[in-house]
């Protein structure tokens, strides 16, 4: 697939930067969260692997789904999802778990702005192809 297309299909997410992005987001998310102390289990760290992982799967169930209204629907799930990992960072590094600095925050920012761009452009789409 990898030509980016957003035409649901079974991967059509694959093909996404925001996709992409935000399955590393999950992953960096974990490998950060095992330095949490082990009271956070879970709570913090519970919570905040929990909405980054569903940040990737939104994308990609909107993807397979039929049409331009669905997806957008999802993707915008998503893009919900995405506003909690920045809160649960900045709680985390209030706590000292981890600093301000830590690339974690800068993915999910970039992660965020891709999920924006890719909804206006599926509305977009929706838009184009609904009858008025």
């Amino acid at each position: 697939m990898g030509s980016g297309t957003i035409t649901p299909t079974s991967h059509a997410h694959h093909g996404l930067e925001a996709w992409k992005l935000s399955r590393k987001l999950a992953t960096d998310i974990y490998k950060l969260t095992k330095n949490f102390p082990k009271e956070e289990m879970f709570e913090l760290t519970a919570q905040i692997r929990r909405c980054s992982v569903s940040i990737a799967s939104n994308i990609a169930e909107g993807a397979a789904r039929t049409g331009p209204k669905e997806f957008a629907q999802f993707l915008s799930i998503a893009r919900g999802s995405a506003s909690e990992p920045e809160t649960q960072l900045l709680i985390a590094a209030d706590l000292g778990y981890i600093k301000e600095s830590d690339p974690a925050f800068a993915l999910v920012n970039r992660v965020s702005r891709l999920l924006t761009g890719l909804h206006k452009t599926i509305r977009a789409r929706k838009l184009n192809h609904d009858p008025q």
